[in-house]
């Protein structure tokens, strides 16, 4: 399918890789323009290539694909980011999707109050500046309709012995200023949804559990389909989530676990197949 964000203008925060960089190839190829932000220039150069290399009939369309450094924890890079699109006509579509998870986050005892306040930072304050600037920029165009979208997790959703302490707190933020903002905004015709990943196959959550622990993981814990979430199946979520074809879903948490929060007892068999992201 196509077209499905034709003449939309959109920006993603945490786009040079992952989910952001997946969602950015996905809005692409529905024709949205779109500002990728991140705080790596490096890494926004090498996404940038990538996103050309995927689709290469962009270089010659009329929407647009710009690359800007951005610390979402501060409101003046957020800011002067989504100012960048009024020449464009202003935004349509904001994908809150920059967040960390820091190797030094743990529980109560062992979680520094530094590690805390810079995972609060990003996580929320940095959702928080670009639902603001990307409300105001959709005011100041008269926009009709708008979509924000802010990566949640499962964790804000279930507890996990695991300890996160300040990621799971800040996910469980971000539903509930999603949640408040979808309220207050509704009647402007913006609406705000929370996606909730499960666990993804990521680099470091394999070089984490290693191969005969990733197995029994999968085997053992609550993973009905057999197998971690890809990427591409949260960036499909956030194209619908941020086309027309959503325009009665508000205030949702937009959960994309393959089950594994509604789990008690763990299906048996093999793994279902995944597929393929267009980043390996």
């Amino acid at each position: 399918m196509v077209n499905r964000l034709a003449n939309k203008v959109a920006a993603i925060t945490g786009a040079a890789g992952g989910i952001g960089l997946e969602t950015t190839i996905l809005f692409v190829r529905e024709n949205a323009s779109v500002l990728m932000l991140d705080i790596s220039e490096p890494a926004l150069e090498k996404a940038l290539s990538k996103v050309y290399e995927l689709c290469p009939e962009a270089k010659t369309s009329k929407q647009f694909i710009k690359t800007m450094k951005c610390d979402v924890s501060k409101e003046a890079d957020i800011k002067n980011c989504i100012e960048s699109l009024d020449l464009a006509g202003g935004i349509d579509i904001m994908f809150n999707n920059a967040g960390i998870m820091h190797s030094e986050d743990d529980d109560a005892i062992s979680t520094s109050e530094k590690i805390w306040d810079l995972t609060q930072a990003i996580n929320v304050k940095g959702v928080w500046f670009g639902c603001k600037h990307a409300v105001l920029s959709m005011r100041r165009h008269k926009k009709t309709k708008g979509s924000i979208i802010n990566t949640a997790s499962m964790v804000a959703l279930v507890g996990a012995a695991t300890p996160q302490l300040a990621y799971t707190a800040s996910k469980g933020a971000v539903l509930a200023l999603t949640r408040e903002l979808a309220m207050v905004h509704a009647r402007e015709n913006i609406r705000f949804n929370s996606l909730c990943p499960g666990p993804l196959n990521t680099p470091m959550l394999q070089d984490w559990l290693g191969d005969d622990v990733q197995k029994r993981y999968r085997r053992e814990v609550h993973f009905p389909m057999g197998r971690f979430g890809e990427a591409i199946e949260q960036a499909n979520a956030v194209v619908f989530l941020a086309s027309d074809e959503s325009s009665f879903v508000n205030a949702a948490d937009f959960v994309v676990d393959g089950g594994m929060t509604k789990a008690y007892v763990t299906a048996e068999g093999p793994a279902t197949a995944a597929p393929k992201n267009n980043v390996v």
